[in-house]
């Protein structure tokens, strides 16, 4: 309940409050523009133009403020062009008319205007009709006893007196007050949507374009940094064996000839060593596709690396269903390198991964009892993992305060 009445409080606020600006704008606007473009001949109109697209650029930083508290939401400033440097006084002068944002700022002042005189005034009469239909009983025996004033309740015939208008107005009263949130609640949303979209559109398309360019560029560097780090594993593992492999086999070819016995040590030695390196082969092909992944979903393949990790590990997933290859990827690999992580750096003695889905995002969680210190900053365990959240753009987190414990909270979308 006091919740609403905030709510309604700002509400109500908003749209008193946007009315004399809109005004005040708007006279701004059509005075300006027509002295500006009256003079434009003689050059003196062009600096009359571009003060009143400051003007209005000004009219549209309050009202992106405004409109952060109608919506809950931080509404973006678009990026007004500078002059360049070095240009004369006229270039820089006309600055403003040369920006589109100026202009949409323009064109919000003047769709606002209508606008928030419609609202205004449903603001008005809503609450207007709320307060006298409630407070009737307290000054109904006046104006009931009033000769020759006739109540709406007798012109509609439903009869005279102060009983009857009494109960009308309270019932007609007790309408608009039930309404009167969600009234309110809708104009100014309407009215706030109209300005985020006029004056913020633009800047907020901006923001989503730089974020998908980040993404990639995040998807790009997480992949080379596994194809290094793959790379890396395979020259020191993999590769290594099977040159060693290589040589007793050469050496086995070698002492056939002379003693049979010596070369069959040698060829077993060279099986142990061909087991060895399939081991760990699979092991780095996990880091690729791990195919339990694949086949079976989330939970069998978090199963399989809680496992695994040299840390024990208490797993809480909480999802069954099957996601995008692209999110169950993510997931996975994240809890992978975090688990590493985990293995290699925190002294932890206990370990927890939990996975749940909230709304369309996929929730992780994974925390430990180690030391702390943790970051994702480039050159420390957990730098690949912000890469692979921004790629999906999800939201990372780490909290891994000097002593411990640490806390990483990964939010995936899923939908």
């Amino acid at each position: 309940m006091r919740r609403t009445l905030r709510r309604l409080t700002a509400d109500t606020a908003y749209l008193l409050i946007g009315f004399p600006l809109a005004v005040a704008v708007f006279c701004v606007l059509i005075t300006g523009i027509s002295a500006g473009l009256g003079t434009a001949v003689t050059l003196l109109g062009i600096p009359v133009l571009a003060v009143t697209l400051l003007g209005v650029r000004t009219f549209g930083d309050i009202e992106r403020v405004r409109i952060s508290g109608v919506l809950g939401k931080p509404v973006s400033r678009p990026r007004y062009p500078e002059a360049p440097a070095g240009a004369g006084w006229l270039r820089r002068t006309a600055n403003p008319i040369l920006s589109g944002q100026s202009w949409l700022d323009a064109l919000h002042a003047l769709l606002i205007f209508p606008v928030a005189i419609g609202t205004f005034v449903l603001t008005i009469v809503w609450w207007a009709l709320a307060l006298v239909g409630l407070l009737y009983p307290l000054y109904g025996g006046i104006t009931s006893n009033i000769p020759g004033n006739h109540q709406l309740p007798e012109l509609l015939g439903l009869g005279t007196g102060y009983v009857t208008d009494s109960v009308f107005y309270v019932i007609l009263g007790l309408v608009f007050a039930i309404t009167l949130a969600p009234v309110m609640r809708g104009c100014a949303v309407l009215q706030a949507s109209l300005g985020r979209t006029l004056l913020s559109g633009v800047a907020e398309l901006q923001e989503r374009i730089e974020g998908l360019t980040e993404g990639r560029n995040a998807a790009v560097h997480a992949e080379a940094d596994a194809l290094r780090r793959l790379e890396r594993d395979i020259h020191d593992g993999p590769q290594q064996r099977l040159v060693h492999l290589a040589m007793e086999l050469s050496r086995a070819q070698r002492e056939l000839q002379r003693d049979a016995s010596a070369a069959h040590e040698t060829i077993g030695q060279a099986i142990t060593a061909t087991r060895d390196t399939l081991d760990e082969l699979r092991a780095l092909s996990r880091g690729i596709a791990p195919p339990i992944l694949a086949d079976r979903g989330l939970a069998p393949a978090l199963a399989a690396l809680a496992s695994r990790c040299t840390v024990p590990v208490e797993l809480d997933v909480q999802v069954e269903e099957r996601f995008p290859a692209l999110v169950e990827n993510t997931v996975y690999f994240l809890t992978a390198e975090a688990l590493t992580n985990v293995a290699k750096h925190s002294r932890a003695t206990t370990c927890a991964v939990s996975l749940m889905r909230v709304g369309d995002s996929l929730l992780l969680t994974i925390g430990d009892d180690g030391v702390g210190g943790a970051h994702v900053a480039k050159g420390h365990g957990l730098a690949g993992l912000a890469d692979r959240v921004r790629v999906v753009e999800g939201e990372l987190t780490v909290n891994s305060p000097a002593g411990g414990p640490t806390m990483i909270v990964a939010e995936v979308p899923c939908a």
